[in-house]
């Protein structure tokens, strides 16, 4: 069951659903159930502000970033097409994304373009790779041990682990 819609509006919701299947080229039946959801695992990011701790000194703090580019990827398929991105056909939404690709270092809405596609990709990736549905594509087969740890505490080794061979070595002062 994907989160529950909590940052996003639901017209920026609507842009970024269709954003992020451009993207991803995730365009099959909404209600799959091997379809990841991509804009609710993103927006649970936004909502708490797990951010990836960094961001472009030109650019907004990633949750107004998001709300900046949504609403200007919006405004160009209206002005470009008349109708908004998200009702726009996928040919008109993958014509608007390229631009913005296209622009790399220019100026796109007040923002370096490619700084938004960063933004973008960056997030739009991190949430379908994050999902079991999509390990198969990339051939992983999930964690090595689901049940959990089999010996938690401190000292304590799994099965596979072996013990430090320079336990006293410390390797952050020996590297300076």
């Amino acid at each position: 069951m994907p989160p529950d819609i909590r940052f996003f509006t639901p017209d920026e919701q609507a842009v970024a659903a269709a954003l992020c299947d451009q993207l991803l080229d995730q365009h099959g039946d909404p209600e799959d159930p091997t379809r990841v959801p991509v804009v609710n695992l993103i927006d649970s990011r936004l909502a708490e502000q797990q951010t990836d701790g960094w961001r472009y000194q030109d650019m907004p703090e990633d949750a107004q970033a998001w709300r900046d580019t949504l609403a200007a990827l919006d405004r160009e398929a209206t002005n470009r097409f008349g109708v908004g991105f998200a009702a726009g056909s996928r040919a008109q939404q993958a014509m608007v994304i390229q631009a913005v690709q296209d622009l790399g270092s220019a100026d796109w809405h007040g923002l370096v373009a490619q700084h938004v596609w960063s933004l973008w990709s960056r997030y739009a990736c991190t949430a379908f790779y994050s999902h079991p549905s999509a390990w198969n594509e990339i051939g992983f087969p999930g964690p090595a041990y689901p049940r959990g740890y089999k010996n938690p505490g401190v000292d304590s080794r799994e099965p596979f682990e072996v013990p430090d061979a320079f336990p006293d070595d410390d390797p952050v002062r020996s590297s300076r």
